[in-house]
């Protein structure tokens, strides 16, 4: 398609109007803080900052996703004849913070008030709130009606629960928003179909590739952009091809529909070397900058079923993930933050190691993740959770530095969403606010879902020596090193009796191929390793 004109023309707004605040992973023409604009007395405000490009150093195809999609946005509301303020990154008078943009734009436009969405991250409406006391005018924060669930239901649902878990959510989420219901019960009979979605890939199935939208006007400017002002970042960006439009976004939701969903649910836990999407959704990058509303998509995977396009346990699956996973991780997010992010349950302190940013490992699995994150800024989420979230796991990795990795990797890693996935789901740092029990699995695991391990120097089969494979022997030296605070996990009763069968001597060969191997670990060193 062709690009619209940028930058949107703008014209002085008259005193007294509203100064409507959207931000970069706010790009939804329902967003609150546009209800009820007046074209005639209204500014919107948008704006590329340096502060928030760098306050981790994200992937660069992740900042060019962001100010492409912030500038078509824009261009598209000036097209509706709104008034837009946008400031560009290389605009010489940008102060380089969002709160420096807002006093700067009130005093251009000299509103009676300004309007904003809920931020999606807690240090952003943080700083918003301390901005409010500081403006002589008022600084109004509306819902974020995009989702299911506000922040107040998903409060009054965990209001009194000994624990808060996803499954019991789901449920009445299901039942709230009547998708893939027969009245009061589930159709089909049952809640979840997760056990029928656990298939190896064959190697005779061929997933759909993808679609990828070459780059217009608009984003081949913010690709030399982006290349300029970020060299040091990590990750590539050759081959960009994200969708930066709705329009756009809205044909990726349709391939998805017609030419993956139907397989969906079979293979989503599968992993195959040189074939980073398979048959998910890739979704998630325009549901979490607003380009797609999550309504829309599970409305459109519910509809693929009634119409027999696709089976039951792919479209549970899948509306599982968004009606389900995605609500309720913002929800533990702004329930929990800003201590939650503090929580190390088993004080972990492991720095990062380098092979994190460049990918050389003699663990092909690994490498082949790392490698894949670079070039394409996306993991499907048993590559996040199974491979490199595993690892970090077992390894005994600080949380802080995981969780900043995936916020800086993944061009749909925002905050709200990536933190609780990450600190509660993957590293169990949360001591089990968010998941009954760690995701912690052996090389087994991830032999029966992949065929990385065909490539690799170290054999699944081997339990120790230095052919094994490390997930192996780091997968007992984690249950035995946090056997205080594990053993009486009801959900990890087996593996414990497991260990509690080994002698002494398998022990120590446990504990020392495990320390071998974690002490040869060269620890990353910032901005230098990528």
């Amino acid at each position: 398609m062709s690009a619209p004109p940028f930058p949107p023309p703008t014209s002085p707004a008259p005193p007294g109007g509203t100064l409507r605040l959207v931000l970069g992973d706010q790009l939804s023409h329902s967003l609150s803080a546009l209800d009820g604009l007046d074209p005639l007395r209204d500014t919107v405000l948008m704006m590329e900052v340096r502060d928030e490009a760098t306050h981790v150093r994200h992937h660069a195809q992740k900042i060019a996703l962001f100010f492409s999609a912030m500038r078509h946005f824009a261009a598209e509301l000036a097209a509706q004849g709104i008034r837009v303020d946008y400031v560009r990154l290389d605009d010489p008078a940008n102060s380089h913070s969002f709160t420096g943009e807002i006093a700067r734009a009130v005093v251009r436009h000299a509103p009676a008030r300004i309007l904003a969405t809920e931020p999606g991250e807690w240090r952003v409406e943080d700083a918003l709130l301390a901005l409010r006391e500081e403006l002589s005018i008022p600084l109004e924060i509306a819902p974020d009606t995009r989702f299911f669930a506000t922040r107040g239901d998903f409060e009054r649902w965990a209001e009194g629960r000994r624990g808060l878990r996803m499954e019991f959510f789901y449920r009445q989420m299901r039942r709230d928003h009547a998708l893939l219901m027969e009245g009061e019960e589930p159709v089909g009979g049952r809640w979840n179909f997760d056990a029928e979605n656990r298939e190896a890939l064959p190697a005779t199935v061929q997933p759909p590739a993808p679609p990828r939208f070459a780059p217009d006007a608009i984003t081949a400017e913010v690709l030399a952009l982006t290349a300029r002002e970020f060299p040091s970042h990590f990750g590539t960006l050759d081959g960009f091809g994200w969708a930066v439009t709705r329009e756009d976004a809205l044909t990726a939701l349709d391939h998805f529909i017609a030419h993956a969903l139907p397989r969906f649910g079979d293979y989503q836990d599968a992993m195959r070397a040189g074939d980073p999407f398979l048959f998910h959704a890739i979704l998630s990058p325009y549901l979490n900058i607003g380009l797609l509303e999550p309504r829309e998509v599970c409305a459109a995977a519910e509809r693929a079923f009634h119409e027999g396009a696709a089976p039951l346990n792919a479209v549970e699956g899948f509306i599982r993930q968004i009606l389900g996973w995605r609500e309720y991780v913002r929800g533990i997010y702004w329930l929990k933050m800003p201590d939650y992010a503090r929580s190390n349950h088993f004080n972990a302190t492991r720095p990062l190691p380098r092979f994190f940013w460049h990918g050389q490992t003699d663990l092909a699995c690994l490498a082949h993740v790392v490698a894949e994150t670079r070039d394409h800024a996306y993991a499907h989420h048993i590559q996040r959770l199974m491979v490199i979230g595993n690892f970090a796991l077992l390894a005994g990795l600080d949380p802080a530095a995981v969780e900043e990795w995936f916020l800086v990797v993944y061009a749909d890693a925002v905050e709200w969403v990536e933190l609780p996935n990450v600190h509660g789901m993957a590293l169990f740092a949360d001591g089990g606010v968010l998941g009954s029990k760690p995701y912690a699995a052996s090389g087994a695991y991830i032999d029966r879902m992949s065929d990385y391990c065909a490539g690799c120097r170290y054999s699944p089969k081997e339990k120790s020596g230095p052919k094994a494979c490390p997930f192996n022997y780091l997968y007992w030296d984690f249950l035995d090193r946090n056997r205080e605070t594990l053993a009486r996990n009801p959900r990890l009763a087996m593996p414990y009796r497991n260990l509690a069968r080994f002698d002494e001597a398998r022990r120590h060969t446990i504990r020392a191929d495990a320390a071998r191997f974690l002490d040869a670990l060269e620890p990353a060193q910032a901005g230098r390793d990528w």
